[in-house]
């Protein structure tokens, strides 16, 4: 038998999509925690159910892991916020996962610059 296909097309894309825009308005505007500092949402990505989202983040300064516990401890009112917003029938259980791509893509230039520095030098 084949496999269901759904009546929209990439719809869990763009629930995961508007999903990032919201959460980043609500972290920006509503959430008061003082252990959440500059947040940057990554990306957002949807169970195809809807019942789980994991949401990669990264920072600006401070501590991963205070605005990891800052994050999971706001989880809920999260949730109520994107409830709000959305006009779906569930709304997923948030996930917080810290991403440390900038970091190692940073390092990585750093790398390059130096190999580059040290090639011309060698020439």
């Amino acid at each position: 038998m084949p496999a269901k296909k759904s009546s929209t097309p990439n719809r869990g894309f763009r629930v995961a999509d508007q999903i990032q825009r919201d959460l980043t308005e609500l972290i920006a505007r509503e959430l008061k925690d003082p252990r959440v500092g500059m947040v940057t949402i990554q990306a957002v990505e949807v169970t195809p159910d809807y019942a789980h989202a994991k949401v990669f983040y990264s920072i600006l300064m401070g501590d991963p892991d205070d605005t990891q516990a800052a994050l999971t401890q706001a989880a809920g009112f999260l949730r109520s916020g994107l409830f709000k917003r959305l006009h779906i029938h569930t709304v997923p259980t948030l996930h917080f996962v810290f991403d440390r791509t900038t970091e190692r893509a940073a390092d990585m230039n750093a790398l390059i610059a130096k190999a580059v520095s040290s090639r011309a030098q060698d020439d």
